[in-house]
C-alpha cells in the first residue's frame, strides 16, 4: 500500500505565496507521473500540473507563469510552489501520483486527502 499526505495548504491574501508539499510512503518501487488538482465548491475537480518521471511538466492555463510543479526523487515528494495568487485559485488541493511498489507491476494512481488553500482579496 501507499499513502500520500499533503501538507503547506492555509490562507493568504492576494497576491501571497504559498508551497504545498505531497510525499509518498509505502511500498514504493518507483513513481512515475505526479500532479497536483483542486476543486473549488461547487465546482468539478480540475487538473492544475503534471509533471513526469522525466521532469516534463504541464500546467492549466489559468496557473502558467504562477504556480511551478516540481519533486525530489530521492524523498518520493512533489511540490507545488504557488505564487501571485488570487481568490480564484481557492480551493482544495489534491496531488497524486503514478506508483510502481515492484518491478513487475504496472502503475497504480493514488490520491492524497488533500489540503484547502484559501485566498482572500
Amino acid at each position: 500500500q501507499v499513502q500520500l499526505v499533503e501538507s503547506g495548504g492555509g490562507l493568504v491574501q492576494a497576491g501571497g505565496s504559498l508551497r504545498l508539499s505531497c510525499t509518498a510512503s509505502g511500498i514504493i518501487f518507483s513513481i512515475n507521473g505526479m500532479g497536483w488538482y483542486r476543486q473549488a465548491p461547487g465546482k468539478q475537480r480540475e487538473l492544475v500540473a503534471l509533471i513526469t518521471s522525466g521532469g516534463s511538466t504541464n500546467y492549466a492555463d489559468s496557473v502558467k507563469g504562477r504556480f511551478t510543479i516540481s519533486r525530489d526523487g530521492t524523498k518520493n515528494t512533489g511540490y507545488l510552489q504557488m505564487n501571485s495568487l488570487k481568490p480564484e485559485d481557492t480551493g482544495v488541493y489534491y496531488c497524486n501520483a503514478d506508483v510502481r511498489s515492484r518491478s513487475y507491476q504496472s502503475g497504480y494512481t493514488y490520491w492524497g486527502q488533500g489540503t484547502q488553500v484559501t485566498v482572500s482579496s
